[in-house]
């Protein structure tokens, strides 16, 4: 199975999880896609669109009562006028009538209403659109999150997990500012057509020169930010690359400061921030000559409507209060082209997103699993045989050759062999976390690949040297989750792994709270915790990756304990570090070049004087001379 999976495997693109993709075409097909994770808050969608309609409505009513109602027909008396004024004239009369006021004060008093009306509409406008897109993206987060717990690791090894990160975070931000921005954008459109049909029932002519300036508008936006664009490429690749710089000299201070590189990495860093400081203030710079020449843009229409309104006015053609109006629309003809020049920006990268996402979540590498997996009994006996396995995470790289050995029920073998020599590739096989061919490994005579990968993995408990704490608590990090495991199990186990002492001594016992990865417990802590997991899950396997390195006597003798706890009756597979893990085993496996060389006791492996006898001679009698000098140290 594995060798004809292998080559799509290997076939794969990982290097597109490291391109920078720019999202230079607007991609309709993904729009349409996004719309499956919006669709369930379509309701919500329909009401902000009602009510972003009744907000530019009541927006444009506010200019209408300025210079129609109080300035054309209160102060100036004008009539006549075929302006539509949307009612707010008979409105103003009658309720100056009915309340017996003055027309100005029951003007303010519509003026108000009106105001308190349109920003209230506009709150909720906001706030519909609001909620429904984050619920869709959270909708859409979950998705993506979920369906990468499921890659494999093959998958992992090769793309990086900040990129994979960048892709639940700021990619998923980048589409909620594309989507809230359509709502702003349309917004600022509705007053825009309301506005221009007024302001041509007004005077067509004077219209028709104002939208002259709106082509004008519409390039200088385009050409800006078509200039900016790349600009603000680079202002966030130095900004990322100022950030990698302070993460990867924060991370490795202590190495820093032995080395004596601080004022190295000082010039380093400030040279990536001097090329940051450049970019910014080239940005700054076009967005000043940008605003000013809106600005411009905006005085000269002004301009033109009191040169040429004005004249209207003198010549009776049009009201005072309706030139007035003219005024008061210019910033509804012409926002919502400098909105529509910003979004364009935001439309482009939220492309480039899009396309990230939905490339992660089309990325269907899997680990195969059995059409119909075998129904595994209710407890293995955990004998394991190895049958002629060959493997290589590349086509044309063999780690293992022709691997062939077999572990009895409740046998402890451990297993040693120089670095690279496929002693953890064996373990994340057995775990099946790659794929391989079939009828290389059988677990109580069962094929492994007929076994689903989720049944075979609650039955095997590995603790490798790298041990992930996750945050949360004591018991949180022993049961995993597992509702199976009470608090009384997991406790229960920590005894039995000589763990319980030291939970208990912390200020909350098992509810105490863990730092990030655990680092409020010692090493040795650690990894009693971690046999404390396994041993409440009660596997039937068991994988041990030995890490008590830099631990003390004291720490170490108890993890040797909890090993033998751990490892009695059960099927124990030993990644060995130390000489008495190696002892205490069944049997040893010696691995070279991902060949088995060697299999026997300690003591026959030592008499046959081969690759093993080597080892122990220049690291493990290392050991014991270690192991001699902390007793005498003890004594």
């Amino acid at each position: 199975m594995a060798q004809a999976q292998q080559k799509p495997k290997n076939a794969r693109d990982y290097s597109m999880f490291d391109a920078e993709i720019s999202g230079a075409v607007l991609n309709l097909a993904l729009l349409r896609r996004l719309l499956r994770w919006l669709k369930p808050y379509r309701v919500t969608f329909g009401i902000s669109a009602i009510l972003v309609i009744l907000a530019s409505t009541l927006q444009v009513l506010l200019p209408i009562i300025m210079s129609l109602v109080v300035i054309g027909h209160i102060i100036r008396g004008e009539s006549g006028s075929i302006t539509p004024d949307m009612g707010m004239v008979d409105l103003t009369d009658w309720m100056a009538a009915n309340l017996s006021v003055h027309p100005l004060l029951a003007a303010c008093l519509i003026y108000s209403v009106v105001y308190v009306g349109w920003a209230f509409v506009s709150h909720a406008h906001r706030m519909t659109l609001v909620t429904s897109v984050v619920k869709g993206l959270r909708d859409l987060r979950q998705d993506l999150f979920s369906h990468l717990e499921t890659r494999p690791s093959s998958f992992y090894d090769r793309v990086a997990v900040g990129r994979v990160m960048t892709r639940v975070t700021n990619d998923i931000e980048a589409l909620y500012e594309l989507l809230r921005g359509i709502g702003t954008l349309i917004g600022e459109f509705v007053p825009f057509f309301v506005a221009l049909t007024i302001m041509l029932s007004i005077d067509v002519p004077l219209t028709l020169i104002l939208l002259l300036a709106l082509p004008i508008m519409g390039s200088a936006t385009y050409f800006f930010r078509r200039a900016t664009r790349q600009l603000f490429r680079l202002v966030r690749m130095s900004l990322s690359s100022l950030n990698q710089n302070m993460q990867e000299n924060l991370a490795g201070m202590q190495v820093v400061q032995l080395s004596d590189r601080q004022q190295h990495n000082l010039e380093r860093y400030t040279g990536i921030n001097e090329q940051n400081r450049g970019y910014e203030v080239k940005s700054a710079r076009v967005e000043t000559v940008y605003g000013a020449f809106t600005d411009s843009m905006v005085s000269i229409a002004l301009g033109t409507i009191v040169w040429y309104g004005g004249g209207a006015v003198i010549q009776n053609q049009i009201t005072l209060g309706e030139m007035i109006l003219f005024t008061q629309f210019i910033s509804m003809m012409f926002n919502p082209i400098v909105v529509l020049g910003e979004q364009t920006n935001v439309l482009f990268r939220a492309m480039a997103s899009g396309e990230r996402i939905f490339q992660a979540l089309d990325w269907d590498e899997v680990i195969h699993e059995p059409e119909t997996p075998v129904t595994l009994p209710e407890r293995l006996k955990g004998e394991l045989e190895f049958r002629q396995l060959n493997f290589g995470y590349d086509a044309d790289v063999q780690i293992l050759k022709n691997v062939t050995f077999t572990i009895q029920p409740g046998e402890k073998l451990a297993i040693v062999g120089p670095t690279g020599s496929g002693k953890s590739t064996l373990i994340r096989l057995l775990s099946r976390f790659y794929d391989f061919d079939d009828g290389q490994i059988y677990l109580d005579g069962m094929d492994l690949n007929r076994i689903h990968s989720r049944d075979l993995r609650k039955r095997i408990g590995v603790v490798l040297q790298d041990f992930h704490i996750f945050s949360g608590t004591i018991y949180d990090n022993i049961a995993l989750g597992d509702p199976a495991i009470t608090r009384e199990m997991a406790a229960l186990a920590a005894r039995r792994v000589n763990a319980d002492d030291f939970i208990r001594s912390l200020p909350n016992g098992y509810d105490t709270e863990l730092s990030e990865r655990g680092q409020n417990l010692s090493q040795g802590q650690r990894q009693l915790l971690a046999f404390a997991r396994v041993l409440a899950a009660d596997p039937e396997i068991l994988v041990l990756d030995e890490a008590t390195a830099s631990i003390d006597t004291e720490t170490e003798l108890l993890i040797q304990d909890a090993m033998r706890t751990l490892t009695e009756g059960r099927t124990s597979i030993l990644i060995a570090h130390r000489l008495q893990t190696i002892q205490e085993a069944d049997r040893v496996l010696v691995l070279s070049h991902g060949e088995v060389i060697e299999l026997g006791t300690h003591d026959e492996l030592l008499a046959n004087k081969g690759l093993y006898y080597t080892l122990h001679s220049l690291q493990f009698q290392e050991t014991d001379a270690d192991h001699a000098d902390d007793t005498i140290t003890d004594r």
